[in-house]
């Protein structure tokens, strides 16, 4: 089977790996499993890929409590260690009118201090992809295991979160120059390029900006509900979005980039691939929290209704 990333293999047999937070989202109805990677991470097992989480929670009830659910949810927690002298992360999040999401982020958790094993490595070594964010950089302990797997890894993909106040440029532009695909929103997009340069004012001018500056074969950028554009080499790939009524925006662009990525392993047709995802994110934001299970069957009937 050809796909636009990974040839000769079927989505079955594709092994990724996701590396960063796993956590608790604290909405005022309640807590929900969160964390971008791991949201990311539980898109791509509903989908039929084999990914793998590797992490860390506190041995804590919470840390016991997200295991058990995400093991509900069919996913290996192999990597996920636990730290004893750590607690498990919790994310207070804080929804505006619109759904969309502001977030208070405790510090110094579990996550941010995954401890670099001989078996992380070899899992690495092993697979196809590796996924990883930008929150996970804001701690040295998990930044300098991040970086020994990138050395490992055969396809690197970047997702950017930039969460203020847990990011340097230095380390961004670090990892986006490590990274065979970026994936960012378009005030991301700004933000970095202006920072590294940029004097340029459209979005698209942007990207390739930022393209050349990194040496990136792959970038996305993700609009809201405006959609996205899928860069590839020298080619534009644009999906004008959905309308729907906005729940929460939490987990919508995690959807997409999972969905985006189940689809570049499936298929050479990028533009199905990212109307995919972006149907993926919109049915995620009209629905309560994160990792909504969605059918293939569900999303194909959204993208084409009868």
């Amino acid at each position: 089977m050809n796909s636009l990333f990974i040839n000769h293999k079927a989505p079955s047999d594709i092994a990724i790996n996701c590396f960063g937070e796993v956590l608790w989202d604290c909405f005022a109805s309640g807590k929900r499993l969160g964390g971008a990677p791991l949201n990311v991470c539980l898109r791509l097992n509903s989908l039929g890929i084999k990914a793998n989480m590797l992490s860390a929670v506190g041995d804590d009830t919470l840390g016991k409590e997200l295991l058990d659910i995400i093991q509900q949810r069919h996913m290996n927690t192999e990597f996920i260690a636990v730290n004893p002298d750590k607690k498990t992360s919790t994310v207070e999040v804080t929804l505006d009118k619109s759904g969309s999401a502001s977030y208070d982020i405790v510090a110094d958790t579990a996550w941010d201090n995954i401890a670099l094993t001989s078996a992380l490595i070899e899992q690495v070594k092993s697979s196809d992809i590796l996924v990883f964010g930008s929150l996970v950089g804001r701690q040295e302990t998990s930044l300098q295991t991040l970086k020994a797997l990138i050395d490992v890894a055969k396809f690197k993909i970047f997702d950017v979160n930039l969460r203020k106040p847990h990011y340097e440029l230095d380390t961004l532009i670090e990892l986006m120059k490590a990274a065979d695909f970026i994936k960012l929103n378009d005030d991301e997009l700004y933000e970095i390029a202006h920072a590294m340069g940029s004097k340029f004012n459209s979005l698209e001018q942007n990207l390739e900006f930022i393209a050349e500056q990194t040496n990136t074969p792959y970038l996305c950028v993700t609009k809201g509900a405006h959609g996205a554009l899928l860069k590839i080499n020298d080619k534009n790939y644009y999906n004008s979005g959905s309308l729907v009524k906005v729940v929460d925006t939490v987990g919508a662009g995690d959807a997409f980039l999972g969905s985006l990525i189940y689809q570049l392993c499936n298929t050479t047709n990028a533009q199905y691939a990212v109307n995919f995802a972006c149907a993926v994110g919109a049915m995620v934001a009209q629905s309560h929290g994160a990792t909504p299970e969605l059918s293939i069957a569900d999303i194909e009937a959204f993208i084409n209704p009868l």
